[in-house]
């Protein structure tokens, strides 16, 4: 099974191979195991142990702790890959316009105002989650249609702060 993912700007690779209990990303490979205990998940590669938990996922994003430390990725399969080189959008690409709170939080700064033009990846919006502030990014290029969360407002995850229109 082949998979791209994309860690903040990093995208990797990773070919699986589960009945053989191997992967391979870059110049990375090896054997791996992967098991759920007591409700806890465990991935093992060589030495190292991670654990894995308070996993959700939505759409291609998948939000998960692996060792204490909060993950948010964005993880492609064959098929998505090949929808994409056609230029086909699944169901969550179809909806990237709509930026929406990926954990719940307080909003601490919008830095747009409807009607701007924004480029893929421009810091939008501040929003504080656990203490720690959280730059989110424009899923895409385009202008901003609407917005729909105020400055201190606090939000549940998934809320939607704003939408960006495409140009064209």
């Amino acid at each position: 099974m082949k998979f791209q993912a994309t860690i903040g700007e990093k995208e990797l690779d990773i070919e699986l191979s589960p009945k053989e209990g191997t992967f391979k990303s870059g110049e990375l490979d090896g054997a791996y195991t992967f098991e759920r205990v007591n409700g806890r998940y465990f991935l093992r590669t060589g030495t190292k142990t991670y654990k894995i938990d308070n996993i959700s996922k939505e759409g291609s994003n998948i939000e998960f702790s692996m060792n204490g430390v909060w993950h948010i990725i964005s993880v492609k399969d064959e098929q998505e890959l090949l929808l994409d080189r056609l230029g086909f959008k699944t169901g969550a690409a179809a909806a990237e316009g709509i930026l929406n709170a990926p954990m719940p939080g307080k909003i601490l700064e919008i830095m747009v105002k409807e009607g701007d033009e924004v480029e893929k990846d421009q810091p939008l919006v501040i929003l504080e989650a656990m203490k720690m502030e959280n730059e989110l990014k424009a899923p895409m290029s385009g202008t901003i249609s609407s917005i729909s969360a105020d400055v201190g407002q606090s939000l549940e995850k998934n809320s939607p702060i704003l939408e960006i229109e495409t140009i064209g």
